[in-house]
């Protein structure tokens, strides 16, 4: 590839004419400043930075819990700030989820700028993926740093700073959740037309990934007929799924790297405590698996004292993989089935993802006489499912937002934490720095 301009990025985005800092610190990263289409989907193309998310969510999650002597080893005390809710003062100095997020948004809205300002022709697949990754990302800070939406009050909920330009000069400001999600959704829509069916390459987003993330989108925000209308979309075009039969249980990781089922691939970024020997995973919940359900032997590994580690990960290696996948989908068109008062299509469609994950010749189809029957079996196979995944945290907020009531404990050297549903604590504490170079107000306690 031909020699581009380098332009330094660092996503230091200015909040004021006095030229304040937005994020913590300069990326070590530097953009370049392509007038060529190809130069623009370089960018896009740097998994090592846009492939990896935050891990703020799964480490405040019940997906985990860690032993005292690994919580005690964990250096970055705001990462135990983290696991035990606290407050406040929960991001590292540097790296942390918010910059590495803001700079992933800032590659998107360079290449956006750069196909507007030079007029590249024939750029409409590369808008597309920047569209989506835009979306993603803000969708999964949403999740972090916002409580759950509210139709009924998502105007007057604190939603993020909406970025839509590289323009460092732009003072932030905290945008209200409505509008943050209005955003994520209009880059997705504007994403669907401009993308081809399938990728032209594994790493890169298409039509189905950006019918995938409006689906999340709307189950995020509860609308179940919006969620099953996009859910079913990206099934119609692709719906392949592993048959966990084919897998070698034994192998030290049964799933492979960039299988069948994922549609983008992204990877947590590293935490000591989401590490394959640290990260165990509660025994009540391996021993809600049926004998014959081979995800059972395909997802965790027993360790000579009892404690169960998680090996299923989609990366096929110890890596925590975040990927948009189609098992995520059929849950997500089940539960919406669920969610409109639709049992019968609800639990067929959770029955074709169930049968590829059972035993061949066992699996007896899951039934229920009521919608909130179904919804609670889908819940139940959706959190058995998506371990590890990055989802847990984003589906606690919005099950107790719909009244499950579900409290959240962790025990830490003989002391006891306790999240209780819907409490302010789910919106995660925006790193300290930022708050005090932007005057953006921090989220309420």
């Amino acid at each position: 590839m031909k020699t581009v301009k380098i332009l330094s990025v660092g996503i230091l985005v200015l909040v004021s004419t006095s030229c304040n800092r937005f994020l913590n610190e300069k990326s070590d990263s530097s953009l370049a400043t392509p007038e060529t289409l190809e130069d623009n989907q370089a960018l896009l193309d740097r998994y090592n930075v846009l492939g990896a998310n935050a891990t703020s969510g799964e480490i405040s999650s019940d997906d985990i819990y860690v032993t005292d002597a690994d919580f005690i080893s964990v250096p970055d005390e705001s990462q135990k700030r983290l696991y035990t809710w606290q407050p406040d003062h929960v991001a590292q100095a540097s790296g942390n989820d918010w910059e590495n997020c803001f700079v992933k948004i800032n590659i998107a809205n360079t290449v956006l700028f750069n196909i507007k300002h030079y007029q590249i022709a024939g750029a409409g697949n590369v808008q597309g993926q920047a569209l989506v990754l835009r979306a993603a990302y803000y969708l999964e800070a949403a999740q972090l740093w916002c409580l759950a939406y509210r139709h009924e009050s998502a105007a007057s909920q604190m939603g993020l700073p909406l970025r839509l330009d590289p323009d460092i000069s732009i003072p932030s400001v905290r945008t209200s959740l409505k509008d943050t999600y209005a955003q994520i959704l209009a880059d997705l829509h504007a994403a669907v037309p401009l993308l081809p069916l399938q990728p032209l390459a594994t790493s890169r987003p298409s039509k189905v990934t950006a019918l995938g993330y409006l689906a999340r989108t709307y189950l995020y925000m509860g609308d179940y007929e919006n969620a099953l209308k996009y859910g079913k979309q990206a099934l119609a075009a692709y719906s392949q799924l592993m048959d966990y039969n084919t897998l070698n249980a034994s192998a030290s990781y049964p799933v492979k790297e960039m299988n069948a089922e994922v549609l983008l691939p992204t990877s947590m970024a590293y935490s000591p405590f989401l590490t394959s020997t640290k990260a165990k995973v509660n025994p009540s919940l391996y021993q809600s698996y049926h004998g014959n359900d081979l995800r059972r032997s395909i997802f965790f590994r027993i360790q000579p004292n009892g404690e169960v580690l998680f090996k299923g990960n989609y990366s096929g290696n110890s890596g925590r993989m975040t990927c948009l996948a189609t098992d995520e989908i059929y849950l997500t068109v089940a539960e919406s089935y669920a969610g409109i008062g639709d049992a019968p299509n609800a639990m067929q469609v959770l029955n074709q993802l169930l049968v590829k994950r059972w035993k061949a010749g066992t699996f007896v189809a899951f039934s229920a006489g009521t919608p909130a029957e179904a919804l609670q079996i889908i819940r139940i196979e959706r959190r058995k499912e998506l371990l590890f995944r990055g989802l847990r945290w984003a589906d606690l907020k919005r099950y107790n937002r719909e009244g499950a009531g579900i409290s959240l404990t962790k025990a830490v050297s003989g002391q006891t934490y306790v999240l209780p549903p819907n409490d302010l604590r789910y919106a995660i504490a925006i790193p300290e720095d930022i708050i005090e170079m932007t005057g953006m107000p921090q989220n309420e306690r």
